[in-house]
């Protein structure tokens, strides 16, 4: 539908910026100057108790200081009641008196039969409201005063009743001469499967629910069968032009009106949960319908609160629950918009906690909800020893799975050091407890009944100053290349991306150059890349000062991808021989006193031999090239005629080769 020109301009003019968003909001009035039309409030987008959403009234516009959302009165109207622009615009037209243009035919008929279906849907639902209270129902009362809700709470939910029967709601909307099509398009009734059969009604001898959209209107109904020998337990409409299950939420409009007074949003499994939470002051709570999150559902939930908390029963099929809406939102999680997790006592769900324990019980365990990263860690971890190298690699490959399917490269990054810092206080690296993972991430059984190791004792100082183990220089110099290589080629990002994260770089800055290039775009590492981060940035050009850096092979310029891919390669087997090498030599060092003088020579000197040897043997059958002691890429045929011509040269006096 198009609009004449002139006419959004005019409806600006008559509508009030600060009357559509007093609606929604609470004005502060020590801040705000109403005879100027300049009004401040909390915001509605974000969860804040500072009054940062300003509204200049004369010229139309809002803007908060906080989450930076500006525009106009129908954007406001959009963004909170949850509607596409020409909604907006018809929602506020009718504020102002201002009547519609005329729409086109289809579109019209479309929105006129979705409004036909509601005030179809509005009737079910004072029918079954009415039936509640009648002898019919006096089984569906006495189970809903057992889950603790008053007469009064039931009024304020719209909870009703559908009578046992075949035709009760059929024979009342059709006798109030609502059309046949309606009530089937309504999703209340099913065709006969019977030639000549009259329709049925879809909910019979149940509880119902009323289902609103964002809006408040009426679009479907979920039913609790009072039946204990019924299939369904739950029962929600058939999907229909008013309802979408996977892009609605029970209680939405409700819940995004007490979240916008920064209540946190607590996303629950039911109907009964919702209303238990809401009941027991916690207003701001909605449910996916009992079906498994979807997308679109995520970004309802984003849209109403930054981050919020899903209520898991403490069983394990509620924690897989938790675990499937993980995956769902990693790729989609950015900065300001993430999710919590509460996990509830095992066989509770919240309206047993709030029944059982009470209100403060709840917000409790609401207030200690976990953030994501914590069930990506307890699913890869719970229950699992890590008492083999193979079994720690597992791991981490498991946990840079998760991480990859994040988007968001500052988010990225930080999962990443997260998961790096957790590794190394698992396996006990840098000095640190090795720590076997129990049900909560903490200290669980081991050999022995459970253990926790200090690591090796370090080496004294004599020998840490020994030549023979001092090699720090060498690792540094050997990170550096690495790191300066791959930013000159980040098109081998990918390849190494499980080496970076795997290597615990010797300073901060290195290991945030090495998060940094994991994080980055793929599609972004076609050219040599710089670093918007200052402390990278500068962590980069002191490496590229470096002498050895600049002349190294695969800095040159020219230099062709495969030299790159070997020496970083090279480097990567050096540090890798290197780390093994000074593992055994504590390890040497721990049994000097068991061990005889035989056994420690052979260990020390194995260790040795591999750590000379790392970056030339492990290309040999991959290339026609050899690595020179400082580095440089050899051709093995270049070097084979050298080394013959050398061979021909004769050193005694008065003689040439050959003569």
């Amino acid at each position: 539908m198009s609009l004449p020109p002139g006419f959004l301009d005019e409806l600006r003019g008559r509508v009030s910026m600060a009357q559509v968003a007093g609606r929604k909001l609470v004005w502060d009035m020590r801040k705000s100057q109403q005879g100027k039309g300049d009004m401040w409030a909390p915001c509605p987008f974000h969860q804040e108790k500072t009054a940062s959403f300003h509204v200049d009234d004369r010229k139309g516009y809002y803007y908060c200081f906080g989450c930076h959302a500006k525009g106009d009165a129908i954007s406001f109207v959009r963004e909170t009641e949850n509607v596409g622009f020409m909604e907006a615009v018809e929602i506020l037209a009718a504020e102002a008196g201002m009547t519609m243009p005329a729409r086109d035919p289809q579109a019209a008929a479309k929105a006129d039969r979705r409004t036909q279906l509601s005030e179809v849907a509005e009737q079910a639902v004072q029918f079954f409201r009415l039936n509640l209270k009648a002898g019919a129902a006096r089984d569906a009362r006495a189970y809903l005063a057992g889950r603790g809700l008053s007469e009064a709470a039931c009024e304020r939910w719209e909870i009703g009743f559908a009578p046992e029967g075949w035709q009760h709601l059929w024979d009342h909307l059709r006798g109030k001469g609502v059309a046949e099509e309606l009530i089937l398009g309504a999703g209340l009734a099913k065709p006969s499967r019977k030639e000549g059969g009259r329709p049925y009604d879809v909910f019979r001898n149940r509880i119902m629910f009323p289902i609103r959209d964002a809006r408040g209107r009426a679009i479907a109904f979920g039913g609790r069968a009072m039946d204990p020998e019924d299939g369904a337990k739950y029962l929600n409409s058939p999907e229909t032009e008013l309802f979408d299950k996977s892009r609605v939420l029970f209680n939405h409009a409700r819940a995004r009106e007490a979240a916008g007074k920064s209540d946190m949003l607590v996303v629950a499994e039911g109907y009964m949960d919702v209303i238990a939470l809401s009941e027991a002051g916690f207003p701001a709570a909605v449910a996916p319908l009992g079906t498994a999150v979807t997308e679109p559902q995520l970004e309802l939930l984003w849209r109403i609160s930054p981050e919020p908390i899903f209520a898991l029963d403490g069983d394990r099929a509620g924690l897989q629950a938790g675990q499937r809406v993980v995956d769902l939102a990693l790729p989609l999680i950015e900065a300001g918009k993430s999710l919590r997790f509460c996990i509830l006592p095992e066989k509770k769900d919240p309206d047993d906690v709030i029944r059982q324990d009470g209100a403060e019980a709840m917000g409790a365990l609401l207030r200690d909800a976990q953030p994501m990263l914590n069930l990506i860690w307890q699913r890869e971890t719970e229950g699992r020893a890590f008492d083999s190298p193979e079994r720690k690699a597992a791991l981490g490959k498991a946990l840079r799975m998760s991480v990859a399917k994040i988007k968001d490269p500052s988010i990225k990054q930080h999962y990443g050091q997260e998961i790096k810092a957790r590794l190394d206080t698992l396996f006990g690296y840098g000095g640190g407890e090795a720590v076997r993972s129990g049900p909560s991430g903490g200290r669980g059984p081991g050999r022995g009944g459970g253990w926790k190791s200090k690591g090796p004792e370090r080496p004294t100082a004599n020998l840490k100053a020994s030549a023979l183990v001092t090699s720090e220089a060498d690792e540094q110099l050997q990170e550096a290349l690495i790191l300066a290589t791959l930013c000159t080629h980040p098109a081998l990002i990918d390849e190494f991306e499980t080496a970076l994260l795997d290597h615990r770089f010797g300073s901060t800055g290195y290991g945030q150059i090495a998060l940094a290039l994991t994080a980055t775009d793929p599609e972004a590492r076609s050219t040599p890349i710089t670093f918007e981060d200052r402390d990278c940035s500068e962590t980069l050009d002191l490496i590229l000062r470096e002498r050895h850096v600049q002349i190294a092979p695969s800095l040159r310029p020219g230099c062709d991808e495969e030299v790159a891919r070997l020496s970083v390669a090279a480097a990567f087997a050096k540090l890798s021989a290197q780390v093994g090498w000074q593992r055994e030599l504590e390890e040497a060092i721990e049994d000097f006193a068991s061990a005889s003088n035989e056994e420690l020579t052979w260990r020390l000197g194995q260790a040795a031999e591999a750590r000379n040897s790392a970056g030339r043997v492990a290309q040999d059958d991959k290339t026609e090239y050899d690595i020179a002691d400082n580095g440089a890429r050899i051709s093995r045929d270049e070097r084979s005629a050298f080394d013959d011509l050398l061979n021909g040269i004769s050193f005694g006096k008065g003689q040439t080769n050959g003569g």
